[in-house]
């Protein structure tokens, strides 16, 4: 079973605040809350880990194709 974490572990996890978790989740660059009843949401942390893998990949460079520099 997959764990559903809620917006505090969210926060804990990404150390982002509850205004940013909620600005990118409208600008499409972060996971999306699932509705767990009434007014409670929760993140499927494998969707979590996914995002914050591809943060990491992203500041090695590794999302992205290299340059190679020319010859002087």
């Amino acid at each position: 079973m997959q764990r559903t974490l809620r917006r505090s572990e969210v926060e804990s996890l990404t150390g982002l605040s509850r205004s940013s978790i909620y600005e990118r989740v409208a600008a499409g660059t972060f996971p999306k809350p699932i509705n767990l009843g009434g007014s409670a949401v929760g993140w499927l942390e494998r969707e979590l880990e996914a995002w914050l893998k591809a943060r990491i990949e992203e500041r090695d460079g590794l999302g992205k194709t290299k340059r190679r520099r020319r010859a002087a």
